[in-house]
């Protein structure tokens, strides 16, 4: 029996076939042959993995057929020989090591793939020793000679990333450990291939998109949310098969049903709404999104068709993968591919070419309807304080014994760079007096995360964290009220100059905002090399970049989708900020790449979501009640479960603790394999503990300081905001916001 039934999917684009579907049945099954996929001698490991019946019941170029409509033979033929190589490998993987349980011998095989992909005509492949190397040799010789360096390296990083982080799923299923729900969905993305598979999308439509855009935020969300799409909708058809017979833990229906405790019913329809909201995520991005990126990078005519044909691509995948997964014998769809009979096709209504919408199933989650929960929220509703948790800290808190100094030194600065004063060029929008600088204490806060600091360094640390608060402050009040991104992008775009690479002078700031980063980059970033500048103010420039995101989801009155919100939130809270500055730290006594292993990078997300969740948790009434605000985790949790604010905050205060707990899990499992992979001597080590350390001081020092703050505790709030001098704005309405322009230019209004 079936373990649940499959949910009502949203599916707005119909399936269509490839009318070479024949062609490709018989050129695959003869390659499979050729590449020893089919019939192995029977001493080699994983002979029996596919017979030719497994083969032809699982269909791979039906697959294809279905996610490249308008492939010519040729590429089908190709396209279709990768999927099986893809599958292939999978099934090999987990017949010759998954099973055994063999880590080690997992990795030796891992780490020669890559050679089989050469990037340079120049180098060899070494001689392969089973199909999968075989297949792979075949594969990469037909497909990247015709393609720009730019694809290559692209298609070389979503290959080696489906191939390496199998080990992530082969170390849960030794460990018998089910991941959290936002790891789970980051690294299914790597190891479930479908990056990969939009790559080839770009080859099958005999596409690039340009170099310049591929990784802006538009393309890389719409890749995700593909590829959260395909792997979402592959759990939910594999989830009995993997977990009864496969000895599987990393599917999205058993990571909710043991993260919410709910039954395999439930956690399969909220898995189903995951994927509903991240279809429609892909939906606004490229509605929203798309016709500024092209403007904004002046793409031509022909780029801006490569990238539409790229989009089409993407949604006749995500359309005929779906038609697939009910046909496949490879998966659990008895229900869902019973034959309709005689009676029932003449009276379904009408069939053929441009009919598929009259046959729209009319249930809510076939028309995707949760979208309007999206946009329904009330703002500034009365939401009264959050009874706080108890939150999950093993670490301890340690205060930097220079806190006074650090203390009054954070208001004579925000003095100094007129933060304290009504904005200049803007008539009646005043941010801060001394009084809420003094209540927030933000000096309270670097005093905790930078323990060890001496008093100059504690001072400048203390300047930072007031200096993002002020932009954060500041951002909204000059631009929710105009609702004018034009203006804002403008405000966002000057942020560089005030941060050259070569610390030359910079033009005159014309708000507190660029003053105080003018004088902050200088000091921050004079002892640093030019790639470490360069790499800190990329940090800066997320953080800032991502207040865009946050008005544009305000100008839309949009509650954000929950992955992306989290994604996001890393960037709005200015970790990317934090973690740069601490790599820098440590530059020179930990080697570069180490920064850049999934095991590094996954330690600094979940530091970073833990006290992002931890400022929402306290925030809420704040935002939500006080700011009109839609960025928060416990409102986006509330919205998307259909849930209270209280049992939201339990949700969001799990997940906190699982972030953590995954951070203890990585240093106790993963750090001191990265440590032996990359021979570090012993005062690398020590480098790369102390390194942790301030991790842990970080999110110790931000839980601390949210307890003590005077910036979110209700009686502060109402005196806070009943007040002229916050939230003034200035003028607003029809024909103001030229103000705000002309204090982006630096040009005054007349008076």
């Amino acid at each position: 029996m079936q373990p649940y039934e499959l949910p009502d999917f949203y599916m707005p684009y119909p399936a269509r076939l490839n009318p070479h579907l024949d062609t490709a049945r018989a050129h695959t099954k003869a390659w499979a042959h050729e590449m020893g996929m089919l019939d192995a001698p029977l001493e080699e490991p994983g002979a029996t993995i596919w017979d030719e019946a497994t083969f032809d019941s699982m269909d791979f170029a039906l697959l294809c057929a279905y996610t490249h409509p308008d492939a010519p033979t040729r590429e089908l033929d190709l396209v279709t020989d990768w999927y099986v190589w893809v599958f292939y490998f999978d099934d090999h993987f987990l017949e010759v090591y998954k099973r055994n349980q063999d880590q080690a011998g997992a990795k030796k095989y891992l780490d020669g793939l890559p050679a089989f992909m050469p990037l340079s005509p120049a180098d060899v492949a070494p001689e392969p020793t089973n199909p999968v190397e075989l297949g792979l040799i075949d594969l990469w010789a037909r497909t990247v000679p015709n393609r720009s360096p730019e694809w290559r390296s692209r298609f070389f990083e979503s290959t080696k990333n489906l191939l390496y982080e199998s080990t992530w799923e082969l170390a849960n299923i030794s460990g018998r450990r089910v991941a959290n729900p936002i790891e789970y969905i980051e690294m299914r993305r790597k190891v479930g291939g479908a990056p990969w598979s939009a790559d080839l999308v770009e080859h099958a439509a005999f596409v690039e998109v340009p170099a310049r855009v591929a990784d802006s935020r538009p393309m890389r969300v719409l890749k995700d949310t593909f590829a959260d799409g395909v792997h979402l909708r592959n759990d939910l058809f594999s989830y009995q098969r993997e977990t009864e017979h496969e000895g599987e833990v990393n599917n999205c229906v058993l990571v909710l049903e043991r993260f919410l405790d709910v039954s395999p019913q439930r956690a399969a329809d909220l898995t189903n709404d995951i994927l509903t909201s991240r279809l429609q995520q892909f939906e606004n991005t490229a509605l929203t999104e798309l016709p500024s990126l092209f403007e904004e990078h002046g793409l031509n005519l022909l780029e801006r068709e490569s990238v539409l044909l790229y989009v089409k691509g993407l949604q006749d995948w995500q359309s005929g993968g779906h038609e697939w997964h009910m046909r496949s014998s490879r998966y659990m769809n008895k229900t869902a591919t019973r034959e309709t009979s005689v009676v029932e096709r003449l009276l379904g209504g009408p069939t053929g070419l441009g009919t598929s919408a009259a046959r729209i199933m009319l249930s809510s989650g076939a028309l995707g309807l949760q979208r309007s929960k999206s946009y329904l929220h009330m703002p500034y509703e009365t939401v009264g304080p959050t009874t706080l948790p108890t939150f999950y800290m093993p670490y301890t808190v340690r205060i930097n014994a220079n806190l006074g100094r650090s203390r009054q030194y954070c208001i004579d600065w925000a003095r100094r760079m007129g933060m304290l004063e009504s904005v200049p060029g803007v008539p009646g929008l005043g941010v801060w007096d001394e009084e809420n600088i003094a209540l927030f204490d933000f000096a309270v806060c670097a005093a905790r995360i930078h323990p060890d600091a001496s008093g100059p360094k504690l001072d400048l640390s203390s300047a930072w964290l007031t200096w993002g608060a002020y932009g954060d402050d500041l951002f909204p009040a000059l631009f929710w009220s105009t609702r004018d991104m034009a203006a804002a992008k403008a405000f966002n775009s000057r942020l560089p100059l005030f941060m050259p690479l070569d610390c030359s002078a910079t033009p005159p700031p014309v708000n507190p905002f660029e003053t105080g980063l003018a004088d902050l980059w200088i000091r921050t970033a004079s002892p640093m090399t030019i790639d470490q500048r360069r790499q800190f103010r990329q940090g800066v420039e997320a953080m800032t970049a991502s207040w865009l995101w946050e008005l544009a989801n305000h100008i839309q009155h949009r509650i954000p989708d929950p992955v992306d919100y989290v994604e996001m939130r890393r960037k709005t809270f200015g970790s990317d900020l934090t973690m740069s500055l601490a790599r820098i730290t440590r530059s020179g006594e930990i080697p570069a790449e180490v920064f850049q292993t999934r095991t590094l990078r996954a330690l600094e997300s979940s530091a970073a979501d833990y006290a992002c969740f931890t400022n929402d948790v306290f925030s809420y009434q704040k935002e939500v009640e006080f700011e009109g605000e839609v960025h928060n985790c416990v409102l986006v949790i509330q919205k998307f479960l259909d849930i209270d604010r209280q049992h939201a905050v339990w949700v969001v205060n799990n997940l906190m603790t699982s972030r953590l707990q995954q951070f203890e899990h990585i240093i106790d499992t993963e750090l001191p394999f990265v440590a032996d992979e990359f021979g570090l001597d012993a005062d690398a080590r020590h480098a790369l503990d102390a390194y942790v350390v301030g991790l842990q001081d970080w999110m110790a020092g931000i839980l601390n300081w949210h307890m003590l703050t005077g910036r979110y505790g209700e009686s502060a709030l109402r005196w806070r905001y009943r007040r002229p001098l916050r939230w003034a704005g200035g003028p607003t309405g029809l024909g103001t916001s030229a103000t705000v322009l002309n204090l982006l230019s630096g040009v005054r209004a007349p008076a």
